[in-house]
């Protein structure tokens, strides 16, 4: 699944993230007047709005600080073999490598579409819940996504939120947040970018890019990897 990375910054992309889940909650003339209510906004606002950079987001981490090895994944979660590594193989990688302190692990969101921001804004609402809400969006994937329309689509992501403790409140005001929408996708711009990934899931594994495998293969690469560490710690002692 190949994805054009500029194509996320397109303003009707965007406006479209924002204004999804309040259309599921409002009538089309609510969404006219708070489209028609942003257009009237004060040029000197709207200036300094734009004047604003975003914020490139710091990775939230499973794993020891100092394990030998770091492990990115780079993973959308509309994206079927995302969902298919999170259930088969990432146990397996997080009991035998991040649980026993060798790997550091971080999941980077990829956004090929509106609704894979919307999960993303709701598994990034609260930090220290991102990975139990990222758990339940790919292992629930074809539930959630088997959705008939937008307004039952979002509901199943509130009830998703709500497992994960959080209130409706909680939730519509992380979807609202632009700025919050602004920071996410201009970190993934900026991570996918620099990693040159061109389809989900892949992997950064200790500095090189690795694509999706079978476990085995993946396990080979990440023992050769911590041999390397090995190796590189030795020498310098």
């Amino acid at each position: 699944m190949s994805f054009e990375l500029r194509y996320l910054l397109s303003v009707s992309i965007f406006s479209a993230a924002l204004a999804m889940p309040a259309l599921a909650q409002d009538s089309a003339a609510e969404a006219d007047n708070a489209e028609a209510q942003a257009t009237e906004t004060a040029p000197a606002e709207a200036a300094e709005a734009e004047a604003v950079e975003p914020v490139i987001l710091d990775d939230l981490f499973l794993g020891e600080e100092t394990a030998p090895l770091t492990i990115y994944e780079y993973a959308s979660f509309t994206c079927p073999h995302c969902a298919n590594f999170h259930v088969e193989s990432f146990p397996k990688l997080k009991a035998e490598y991040i649980d026993t302190g060798k790997v550091r692990f971080a999941q980077r969101d990829v956004y090929f579409d509106q609704v894979g921001l919307w999960a993303g804004i709701l598994a990034r609402c609260e930090e220290d819940k991102f990975y139990p809400i990222a758990d339940m969006l790919l292992s629930e994937q074809n539930d959630w996504m088997s959705a008939a329309n937008g307004e039952e689509l979002v509901g199943s992501l509130r009830k998703i939120g709500a497992k994960a403790g959080m209130t409706p409140e909680q939730i519509d005001a992380c979807w609202a947040d632009e700025t919050r929408v602004e920071n996410l996708v201009a970190t993934f711009q900026k991570n996918a970018t620099e990693d040159n990934i061109e389809g989900t899931p892949t992997f950064v594994i200790g500095g090189e890019l690795v694509q999706n495998q079978p476990w085995e293969d993946l396990k080979a690469v990440i023992d050769e990897k911590l041999a390397e560490a090995d190796t590189g710690e030795a020498a310098a002692e």
